[in-house]
């Protein structure tokens, strides 16, 4: 997968330390995988929540935090939408951001 962008998780790593080496681990799994349907996703990451548009929601460190990537199937891109707390999460629309 093209993941779009590491910059993002670097800049949120950045601002919580903890979050560093899952979000380091989880951009190289997505990288190098070939996701084709959300089912690929579901036998690698048994906690993953598909939502509309293609958006998934993947627990990052014990569920610490959340990590929402929209993600192409037919294109092989994911597109990083929102990293943020459980906290954080909770205030937003994931089905629309």
């Amino acid at each position: 997968m093209r993941v779009i962008s590491r910059k993002t998780l670097k800049e949120f790593w950045e601002q919580h330390a903890d979050s560093e080496q899952p979000l380091k681990a989880w951009f190289h799994e997505a990288k190098i995988a070939n996701w084709k349907s959300f089912t690929d996703i579901k036998a690698r990451y048994r906690s993953a929540d598909l939502l509309a548009g293609n958006r998934v929601v993947f627990d990052i460190k014990g569920n610490t935090y959340r990590l929402i990537v929209r993600i192409h199937f037919n294109t092989g891109i994911a597109f990083i939408r929102f990293i943020g707390t459980h906290a954080a999460y909770d205030k937003i629309d994931a089905t629309t951001i």
